[in-house]
């Protein structure tokens, strides 16, 4: 009940994950457009952030194993590259529904970070070149500002080079 309640008051399981570890973050909500063809583009352009800071959160189902892609959102995910760094043969992109029910957010307010079910991570390595990036939060029309670093101690995960 007591997250549950947290979350009425506008949290999300990302945030309350971030806060239960102590690693510090900072909240941007801004209003999402339903008609906006990218949720992650427009997430850059309604914050005024480049698009390479920006990373988008996919699911993968590698060789029968779901795993979490957090690439930028100006790149595709490679489906190669993140089969081989997860030490799979092949991936093909999750279907959405899975997805939705795997994680307990909805496509296009994905976070990797609180997910229901906690998924091996990977990260594109190209977010160690900022000194923040931004995520979604666990809603449409809600990033999240962190440390690359934090980033992947909050999911478990690893970078890899996994944009194309």
């Amino acid at each position: 009940m007591a997250a549950k309640k947290r979350q009425e008051g506008g949290g999300t399981p990302a945030t309350v994950r971030l806060t239960t570890l102590g690693i510090a973050f900072v909240a941007h909500p801004y209003v999402h457009d339903p008609a906006a063809p990218s949720f992650g583009l427009e997430a850059a352009a309604a914050l005024g952030v480049a698009p390479e800071r920006v990373f988008k959160t996919l699911l993968a189902d590698v060789d029968g194993t779901l795993v979490v892609g957090v690439v930028p959102v100006s790149t595709q995910l490679d489906l190669k590259a993140i089969a081989a760094a997860a030490g799979g043969k092949r991936a093909q992109m999750a279907d959405p529904a899975l997805a939705e029910r795997k994680t307990g957010y909805v496509v296009g307010g994905i976070s990797p970070i609180g997910q229901k079910t906690p998924l091996r991570t990977f990260v594109d390595e190209s977010a160690g070149l900022w000194d923040t990036v931004f995520v979604s939060g666990g809603r449409r029309g809600f990033d999240l500002e962190l440390r690359a670093d934090d980033l992947l101690t909050v999911t478990s995960g690893a970078f890899a080079d996994i944009a194309r």
